[in-house]
């Protein structure tokens, strides 16, 4: 089509085939990492989901309730079946998920008042606190920590490249739920592996 609307000849963004390409990436590893399983469609639709909730906080700067809460009540349902025979091991159980979900929500949304409280400002939107929350109920409280330095690392090497490269306002609002979802996503996929390599490399472990 040369790049344009077979019907209106408009030109089609070159986002949406990126946007694509990398969600086939995103899915054949998830793909790798599970192989041939219920749990690898549950990975893929967490994948899915949290593709969209990127894409749309980059343009918008909103995660939509929509896609949010039924991924949270996702989670918290698929913790039921997860048990610890599974290959790979099982992200979470039913308790952890639970105590995930409330975790990830007041954890961002007691730091959402405390700034705010302290700068007159808000730092960041309820759908952060929802999608935290999500990720707590997929992948249970003791993940909450590595998401949340994972998120917290990225953005800020992202906004700081952005602030050099780019000249970017450090005052203009920076969506944080991108990092959130490459951070659970990396979680899901690799989350136990990035812990036990820490613990043992701090000698925490013994």
């Amino acid at each position: 089509l040369g790049g344009k609307c077979a019907n209106c000849q408009a030109p089609i963004s070159a986002r949406y085939p990126i946007v694509e390409l990398v969600t086939a990436a995103l899915s054949a590893a998830v793909a790798l990492r599970f192989g041939w399983h219920w749990q690898t469609l549950a990975a893929l639709l967490f994948t899915w989901a949290l593709v969209a909730l990127t894409v749309i906080d980059l343009d918008h700067t909103l995660l939509p309730d929509a896609i949010t809460l039924p991924l949270l009540w996702l989670g918290l349902l698929l913790s039921l079946f997860w048990h610890p025979g599974l290959t790979p091991p099982a992200p979470t159980d039913a308790q952890s998920a639970i105590f995930g979900a409330v975790a990830g929500y007041l954890v961002l949304w007691l730091v959402y008042w405390a700034f705010k409280l302290a700068t007159g400002k808000e730092g960041m939107g309820y759908g952060d606190f929802k999608l935290l929350g999500a990720l707590g109920a997929w992948m249970g409280w003791q993940m909450l920590p590595l998401i949340l330095l994972l998120s917290a690392f990225t953005g800020a090497i992202a906004g700081i490249g952005l602030i050099l490269i780019r000249g970017r306002d450090r005052n203009v609002p920076m969506p944080f739920g991108p990092y959130l979802a490459a951070a659970g996503w990396i979680a899901l996929l690799w989350g136990p592996q990035i812990m036990g390599g820490y613990l043992a490399f701090t000698g925490l472990a013994r």
